[in-house]
């Protein structure tokens, strides 16, 4: 009999399980109807309370915006930075000045310049400052319906009602911006990337 009702428990926990993922994946298509065409997003991603977007727009890889010095974008951007150099490896051979431009509140940017692009490329980030914009105009206190409307025309609001964390990814892995939420408000911006180049 405990192996009957054994039997019985597990069936109904991967039966629940299977149809959480079914229900999140087809959450996921229907978003997919709803993305804005200048983003190219190519495959959506639900699990539990975070949303990936795939996508094969430049705007992801440069969310800060294109670049030719970082003193350009310094100067355009209006904001007073503290910016320390260093140099970093890559490829275990190769070492590169990377920029760590700082906030007082603990946001960063860890920029280099890359001859390879000849643009200014963006390694790391967090940004917590209200000030700071990316080019897409999403800011740190921004709404969260103003955060995926960036993204998507329109969509149903339950879609986005558990989702704690949007990362928008770019098509080959390189660059993810990850937004998350603290309630209806965006709390912070994180930049990751993959590069072992410069």
């Amino acid at each position: 009999m405990k192996k009957i009702l054994t039997l019985i428990a597990l069936m109904l926990v991967g039966t629940a399980a299977f149809s959480q993922q079914v229900a999140s994946r087809a959450k996921a298509m229907r978003m997919m109807a709803f993305s804005r065409p200048e983003y190219q997003i190519k495959d959506i991603k639900v699990y539990t309370d975070t949303m990936t977007v795939y996508s094969l727009s430049n705007q992801v890889i440069y969310p800060l915006g294109v670049w030719e010095s970082m003193e350009q974008y310094i100067t355009d951007n209006k904001l007073h930075w503290y910016r320390e150099s260093d140099y970093r490896k890559y490829f275990d051979s190769m070492e590169v000045s990377v920029n760590r431009m700082t906030r007082i509140d603990d946001s960063y940017l860890d920029l280099f310049y890359s001859i390879w692009t000849r643009k200014v490329e963006v390694l790391s980030g967090r940004i917590n400052d209200p000030e700071i914009v990316l080019a897409n105009g999403i800011r740190v206190g921004a709404s969260k319906d103003d955060v995926f409307k960036v993204f998507f025309k329109k969509y149903p609001k339950s879609y986005t009602a558990d989702v704690a964390v949007l990362k928008v990814v770019s098509a080959a892995g390189e660059v993810a911006e990850i937004y998350t939420f603290k309630g209806r408000k965006l709390k912070h911006i994180k930049i990751e990337t993959a590069y072992k180049y410069y």
